[in-house]
């Protein structure tokens, strides 16, 4: 049904001025995104078909609302009706979340904001076909420097190189760093191996005074801190 045709109260940018933007279902605000349909497809119609986006193999790569801020121009450009303006509003919404957490997380110390820094994550590397190994370079106030992606391997391993990690942090005169990796298995267990490199990290950092904060392991709606979990 077009959203015109739909009560008054029913209507996402209504009922959001009258009820606030939480009483607003995924696809009701998505829709407020979009703006418009297309010929046979309501804008609803439409935001729906975006939260269940599948990848190119037909699973459920970006199955719902986290999916779909992972997904690429690239995938959006596979629904029909959404064009190069609805595109590019979607991937700057995105960027606009990420830009808010860097904020965050430049202005306070990492651990007063640990979810923003396991979201931070899951929004830069959960949805990577790969695995990528990044770490954030941190100040002495435990803000941060900057976030750079170090080493990238195939679907279940990367090679990480600590010598490069410690000229890195030299370079960026960092405190402390926050280590992370994804698992695009979809399991944030920590293997033996991830401990293991843990380890090896932080006893290379230690000999030039930065400190190993913690390894945060990520996936598709997923995120686990070793340091919580008192694997660090």
């Amino acid at each position: 049904m077009p959203v015109k045709h739909l009560p008054p109260d029913a209507q996402p940018r209504e009922k959001l001025l009258a009820r606030g933007a939480a009483a607003l279902s995924d696809a009701e605000l998505l829709a407020l995104l979009l703006r418009t349909g297309i010929k046979g497809k309501g804008v609803l119609q439409l935001a729906d078909e975006l939260l269940h986006l599948k990848n190119r193999d037909g699973d459920a790569g970006f199955d719902g609302l986290a999916g779909l801020l992972h997904a690429t121009p690239d995938d959006l450009k596979r629904v029909k009706g959404l064009g190069p303006a609805k595109c590019a509003e979607l991937v700057a919404v995105l960027e606009l979340a990420r830009r808010a957490m860097v904020q965050q997380l430049q202005e306070r110390a990492v651990f007063a904001t640990p979810d923003a820094v396991k979201t931070y994550l899951q929004l830069q590397l959960s949805a990577r076909t790969h695995e990528v190994f990044a770490v954030l370079f941190l100040d002495a106030q435990h803000r941060l420097l900057v976030l750079e992606e170090m080493f990238q391997g195939t679907l279940t391993q990367t090679s990480v190189y600590p010598k490069e990690i410690v000229i890195r942090a030299l370079h960026h005169q960092a405190a402390a760093v926050v280590l992370a990796h994804n698992h695009p298995s979809g399991s944030v267990q920590p293997s033996p191996a991830d401990e293991a490199l843990t380890r090896t990290l932080k006893a290379a950092l230690a000999l030039v005074d930065v400190r190993v904060l913690d390894h945060v392991i990520v996936a598709p709606g997923m995120a686990l801190s070793m340091a919580e979990k008192g694997l660090l």
